[in-house]
């Protein structure tokens, strides 16, 4: 129950001071994100993986602040809990006009959970529901950027419309040739729609931020036709004469879908009003949650704190119950799922086989490492929670024997609930063992080319993922294959990749043990083969499409042009869908209308 009123002076003043830290957070996340700009002008590709793993690091560092300095001011630790209710009351009416609530509500909860005892997260305490309504928010000051822009081009501006659609982005950087590139994209968008009638309301939406990611920059909009929206998205890269040029046009809510996919690194957009953004794109991909939304514009906290608000409206309405995970049990990780949903469970056991030398602090590390780093789109996102309560009734005996017997540590049984003290959180996916065992012919080759496309993008990203089991890998609803398995990955440039020596002696030859040294970190490519390739039509598609990942050639020539400052380029789209070849060589295309017009009938 909430306090009938509002009596406690201290409370007013506590409210101010974690919005103030929320505020100050929220400064410096948008500069970093608006300094991405620079970043991708300047060609500074280092500067700009530094920025995005230093971002994430930001909210804990003010939520760090922001309990020091009420600890320091008001004993926030001991005040009774009365006052924590006044507290959130007067947060909510400071939250009137402010362009970013559900943020500042998302900061409230992550200081209060970290103050006071699990058994106050509910929503007389914490923000468990939103109370402050994200519609329709707008930043009204004069000189603000809107959140998208308009245009209404006619059949014969469509060239310049495009142009212009660019050119007001104010890149700092000279384009190559922005007239092809506008060419190029017209005659895709002819491909996309074909011919079609030109409606009444025709109009460009696009949003006024690049969405900057990597090597990359992209626009982002949908052209509306009537009652038809197309949503698009402009890469636009530096080509090798440093110049820059448009380098494809994606259409449609799947392309979209695998440009925010949630096994990629999050964007730096610059956001005034961040909710009419997410309102923006989920118009452009509604099977995409908001929470997804959120985390890939770099918001992770808030998508964390509506996937849990999901998760609990999902416990509501199914009753299935939470299980031991399908498929070969980890060594490292006790992993449950429940049925109806789409995501698993992940745990760090309380102990490890012998052959794992490990420890529950470097496993954290290692999963905080694929937070930081560009996934490639290959290895998936992960949600870290603590303290989490479920009703012990959805689970099944097997599954609380298991965590009693494996994790004993991260349990804590109170009343009808299990709270789980740490717990990681994935997207299920199929793994890629079961996969390859029910696939037909086409579909494990394409899986093993894909599978050896995911290591070479992962290399590519400066990561040896360790264990390269097929039981580590999954598969995405678009056939993507996906890393999953972190507490052996390892920086490639921390490994040395060695050939195994020739033996000297027939003693060695005949010998079933190892007869050369192994250093900690020595790896040794040759030696995958049987692990890997006991399946006859495995091996045979391998060989064909991946026999260098057997090479210490192949990994050593990566690492040395890595510590080299080499930074790969990685694509979020297929190769046929790029403008220009590798040498700034134009592909095909069809060929532009005269006059530089869409057909129209």
């Amino acid at each position: 129950m909430f306090p009938q009123k509002l009596t406690d002076s201290r409370a007013f003043e506590i409210a101010q001071t974690m919005l103030g830290g929320f505020n100050r957070h929220y400064r410096l996340f948008r500069a970093t994100s608006a300094a991405a700009k620079q970043r991708f002008e300047r060609g500074d590709w280092h500067g700009q993986q530094r920025a995005q793993r230093e971002r994430i690091e930001f909210y804990d560092k003010r939520v760090d602040e922001g309990i020091a300095l009420l600890e320091e001011r008001f004993q926030a630790s001991r005040l009774e809990m009365e006052v924590w209710q006044q507290v959130k009351l007067h947060y909510i009416g400071l939250l009137t006009n402010h362009h970013q609530p559900e943020l500042a509500e998302t900061f409230f909860n992550s200081v209060c959970t970290r103050i006071l005892h699990h058994s106050y997260f509910h929503n007389d305490f914490i923000f468990v529901r939103p109370a402050v309504s994200t519609e329709y928010i707008e930043n009204e000051e004069p000189a603000a950027k809107p959140t998208f822009r308009c245009y209404y081009p006619t059949r014969e501006t469509m060239h310049e419309t495009m142009v212009r659609i660019v050119n007001n982005f104010q890149l700092e950087r000279e384009f190559e040739d922005l007239g092809r590139d506008a060419d190029h994209v017209l005659s895709a968008v002819q491909r996309e729609l074909g011919l079609f009638r030109w409606r009444t309301n025709f109009q460009i939406q696009v949003l006024s931020s690049l969405f900057y990611r990597n090597k990359g920059a992209y626009l982002v909009g949908k052209i509306i036709n009537g009652f038809t929206e197309t949503p698009f998205a402009l890469p636009i890269l530096h080509n090798e004469r440093g110049l820059l040029q448009i380098d494809a046009a994606l259409f449609g809510e799947d392309e979209l879908l695998m440009l925010f996919s949630f096994a990629r690194a999050y964007f730096m957009v610059d956001m005034e009003v961040p909710s009419a953004y997410v309102q923006f794109l989920r118009s452009m991909m509604p099977r995409k949650p908001r929470a997804e939304l959120y985390s890939a514009i770099g918001l992770q906290k808030h998508g964390k704190n509506l996937f849990y608000r999901d998760f609990l409206y999902h416990l509501r309405h199914s009753s299935d119950k939470f299980r031991i995970a399908p498929g070969i049990k980890g060594m490292v990780m006790l992993v449950f799922d429940l049925p109806s949903y789409p995501f698993v469970f992940k745990l760090i056991k309380d102990f490890f086989p012998a052959q794992k030398e490990t420890s529950r602090e470097l496993i954290q590390s290692k999963y905080l490492l694929v937070k930081q780093h560009d996934r490639v789109g290959r290895m998936a996102d992960t949600l870290e929670y603590s303290n989490v309560a479920f009703p012990r009734y959805r689970f099944e005996e097997e599954l609380i024997a298991e965590l009693k017997a494996f994790c004993p540590s991260l349990l804590e049984e109170q009343g009808d609930d299990l709270v789980l003290k740490h717990v990681y959180i994935e997207r299920r996916m199929v793994p890629l063992n079961i996969y390859i065992q029910e696939a037909t012919p086409q579909q494990l080759e394409h899986a093993v080319i894909e599978y050896g496309n995911a290591i070479k993008d992962l290399v590519a990203a400066n990561i040896f993922p360790g264990d390269m089991l097929w039981k580590n890998f999954g598969v995405t609803r678009h056939g993507k294959v996906v890393f999953y398995d972190y507490d052996e990955i390892e920086y490639l440039t921390d490994c040395n990749f060695r050939r195994v020596p020739a033996p000297r002696n027939e003693e060695e030859e005949m010998s079933g043990e190892i007869w050369y040294r192994v250093g900690p970190r020595d790896v040794f490519p040759e030696t995958f083969g049987p692990f890997l390739l006991g399946h006859p039509g495995v091996r045979e598609v391998f060989m064909r499409h991946h026999a260098d990942l057997l090479d210490a050639e192949f990994w050593q020539g990566h690492k040395q042009r890595i510590l080299a400052g080499h930074v790969h380029d990685v694509f979020p789209y297929e190769a046929h869908k790029r403008f220009y070849a590798r040498h700034g060589k134009a592909l095909p295309v069809l060929a532009e209308p005269e006059h530089r017009e869409l057909p129209i009938q």
